[in-house]
């Protein structure tokens, strides 16, 4: 507790002891009036002043009106125990949704326990603390083990292993080295690292994550909105029907009826009916699911720009997928070698010297499977022939690596491949050796992501690839997507994405997955973009609406989840509170519900309503 719910927990203890102490003692008439004041005073004196400032500043429809009205009314009644205990209950109810929002927002604080408080700068030999936004680009910092990187930068020196937890949601470590990229929020484990900001800090990851967050309380859903307008009109109606109940009941028994007007029932049921009505738990509740919710997703490395983003994604029923870099890895792999006449390896260790000279994504991948040093000095005659391949000479024999272009180009008669793929067709010494089979293979996760998106409600799934149409039906069959469109330039998948909005329901949203460097135009265009393994892209948070910081497809089911069980929590409080609030409200006009019941309905619909919006900061595994 902070100092100031401690000494609203002492005033309840003074309180609640006077309460119970006078109890016992068997006093009446103006003394017990007296005495009872005493901790009215204690536990009440803030509502009281608060609801004094709201009459003079002329916003006098809160809750702070409504219990200084119940209350100081029931007291006026002779009521004087129950009118304290209104105020008792109602600032217990307080303390406790006091504390409830400042634990949420500090396991917020710690889950995102990724801003640096100082970096290490070297200078005269020693190590000295400066505060981040003090280092200039190019600057050379220290990181040693167990601290934050600070700053994003290259390292110049060392290695190490990270833990980069707080901003994947991910607790498996990452391997870095002297000439990587490092980002900040990462932890650093075990090496000390040298390293040279790219950055200054206000542009760096951390902060721009930390701003993302801190941020998307400003973008409210319309359930947010709704229960704010709600609250505007209500206070004021419940205000003018608890007058009209006080005054209309009795003057119709005395002027129409000849009974005796009963003022003092009728006065108690308005007064109870004013308790009843106090909109605690919803102005209270909503806001904080959504921010406990955005919370619980930043924690599992899912960053919702806002809670509208948050009520949009719960209403998604058509996911459309990038390939390239989304659903596959995005980066070219030897999956086999075909038709060969000599060992794979050896093949492989053909192709990839005489590929050594080329920078092409199939080149390298080719020297990335041989797994050995280059030695150039075994290379010569290298000639690279333009949408053919190469040719060159390795340990003295003819060697070359190409398309089936090359192969009629040098008259050899090579065999095609029956699998979908890049193939590079091999000669050696004028004969065909045989051919290596090159793709982009899917992530390890896809096909589970688009078969859990379709068992959390996801209606169709659509893939959209600029690739030949072969590759792009071979992915889509093997991650199971509905549709699959492909060929497509940058602007084609915009148009698709537009004629994909136009065919659906308008209540049931669209969401676009990418990658978040390319796709900024098709992230921006659907009704929710999700970029996805977004660490340190800078297009992809200014981008997309949602923010998966890692490259697993199985986020995007994850972020669908958390919208969806957020969303719940929001409607089961809007739901519960409401109509608590109906059913006490009649019981309150026709006399069944009293003072007690009216403190239920409204502080402990409270406490509910607020334990509920917490479970919104817990996420499930997959």
């Amino acid at each position: 507790m902070n100092k100031k719910q401690k000494k609203m927990l002492t005033r309840i203890l003074i309180a609640a002891i006077m309460v119970a102490a006078l109890s016992l003692v068997p006093v009446q008439g103006y003394l017990r009036a007296v005495l009872y004041m005493i901790p009215y005073l204690v536990i009440g004196y803030d509502i009281l002043l608060k609801a004094w400032k709201g009459i003079r500043n002329r916003q006098v429809f809160d809750e702070n009106f409504l219990m200084a009205v119940a209350t100081v009314g029931a007291i006026c009644l002779g009521d004087f125990k129950e009118g304290t205990a209104v105020m008792l209950f109602y600032q217990i109810g307080e303390l406790f949704q006091s504390y409830a929002v400042g634990r949420s927002r500090r396991n917020i604080s710690e889950l995102m326990d990724i801003r640096p408080d100082y970096a290490n700068v070297e200078r005269n030999g020693s190590l000295e603390k400066v505060d981040p936004d003090e280092v200039e680009i190019g600057s050379i910092i220290v990181v040693q083990p167990g601290e934050k990187v600070p700053i994003d930068g290259i390292i110049t020196e060392g290695k190490t292993t990270l833990n980069t937890s707080a901003l994947t949601g991910e607790s498996l470590p990452r391997d870095a080295k002297e000439g990587d990229e490092i980002i900040s929020g990462c932890i650093n484990m075990t090496g000390v690292l040298k390293i040279r900001t790219t950055r200054e800090f206000g542009e760096s990851t951390v902060s721009k994550i930390l701003d993302l967050v801190e941020n998307s309380s400003s973008r409210k859903s319309r359930s947010e909105n709704f229960i704010s307008k709600f609250a505007r009109y209500y206070t004021p109606v419940v205000c003018y029907s608890a007058l009209a109940l006080a005054i209309l009941p009795p003057l119709v028994r005395l002027m129409f009826m000849g009974l005796d007007p009963q003022w003092g029932d009728w006065v108690y049921r308005a007064l109870t009916f004013l308790v009843i009505s106090c909109p605690c738990a919803l102005v209270i509740s909503i806001p904080l699911s959504f921010f406990a919710g955005i919370g619980g997703a930043s924690n599992a490395g899912v960053l919702v720009k806002g809670s509208n983003y948050m009520e949009t994604l719960a209403q998604t029923r058509y996911v459309v997928f990038d390939k390239t870099g989304t659903l596959t890895k995005g980066v070219f792999e030897v999956c086999g070698v075909h038709h060969n006449v000599m060992e794979d390896h050896k093949i492989l260790e053909y192709a990839a010297l005489a590929e050594c000279s080329s920078s092409h994504p199939i080149s390298r991948s080719l020297q990335r499977t041989y797994g050995k040093e280059i030695d150039r000095t075994r290379v010569e005659d290298i000639e690279e022939i333009s949408g053919n391949g190469v040719t060159a000479r390795v340990d003295g024999i003819p060697v070359a690596v190409g398309n089936s272009r090359l192969m009629e180009r040098l008259g050899v008669a090579f065999k095609e491949c029956h699998q979908v793929g890049t193939i590079v067709h091999v000669a050696i010494d004028g004969s065909y050796a045989g051919h290596i089979l090159i793709a982009d293979v899917l992530k390890p996760t896809a096909k589970a992501a688009v078969a859990e998106l379709k068992k959390s409600g996801i209606r169709e799934t659509v893939m959209l690839t600029g690739d030949i149409d072969r590759v792009a039906q071979q992915a889509a069959a093997e991650t199971g997507v509905d549709q699959v469109y492909s060929e497509l330039l940058p602007a084609d998948k915009v148009t698709k994405v537009e004629e994909l909005l136009e065919k659906k329901n308008p209540r049931e949203k669209l969401a676009f997955v990418g990658d978040g460097i390319n796709d900024a135009p098709v992230l921006s265009r659907a009704d929710i973009g999700i970029a996805m393994g977004a660490l340190g892209s800078d297009a992809a948070i200014e981008a997309a609406d949602v923010v998966l910081m890692d490259d697993d497809p199985l986020k995007v089911v994850k972020a669908v989840r958390i919208a969806k069980k957020c969303m719940r929590i929001v409607y089961q409080n809007i739901y519960f509170a409401i109509g608590i609030k109906i059913l006490c409200l009649l019981l309150g006009a026709v006399g069944i519900a009293n003072m007690w019941i009216a403190i239920f309905a409204d502080v402990g619909v409270m406490v509910i309503a607020v334990l509920n919006a917490i479970r919104a900061l817990f996420v499930k595994k997959l």
